[in-house]
């Protein structure tokens, strides 16, 4: 099993909108680490869902339920997709600053690489956050 967190803006598409569709394609990814991971991702994968801009933090837990296809809405090429299906949100938002200020969790490429949208985690990152989501 491997961990990921995904990163998407609530006003383009938040957890409530997974939850509502009951799976989604991820789509849209136009970055080439990041794109490197989707085609890593696996099914039966856990994924942490995380609201950016001004929401700041993890509000859900995610699973893969489909490996890398090609992206739809991309105009060249190469460009991934996978398909998440929503697990369970968490009892309490885990806020970036809460991430930032967890001495366990410095390491995290969410504070290290802060522009990358699909990242992976160590599984005591992963276990660490789902504990303060109250999971």
């Amino acid at each position: 099993m491997q961990y990921w967190l995904v990163k998407s803006e609530p006003s383009a598409y938040a957890w409530d909108n997974l939850v509502r569709d009951g799976h989604t394609a991820w789509t849209g990814v136009r970055n080439y680490a990041a794109r490197l991971h989707l085609k890593a991702m696996r099914v039966g994968d856990e994924v942490l869902f995380y609201h950016s801009v001004e929401a700041k933090s993890v509000v859900g837990l995610a699973r893969v339920s489909k490996t890398a296809f090609p992206d739809t809405t991309a105009d060249e090429e190469g460009w991934v997709a996978v398909e998440l299906v929503p697990v369970k949100a968490f009892a309490q938002p885990v806020t970036l600053a809460q991430i930032k200020a967890d001495a366990s969790l410095q390491e995290i490429a969410l504070i290290r690489q802060s522009r990358l949208s699909v990242m992976p985690l160590k599984p005591a990152e992963f276990a660490r956050i789902k504990k303060l989501g109250g999971k």
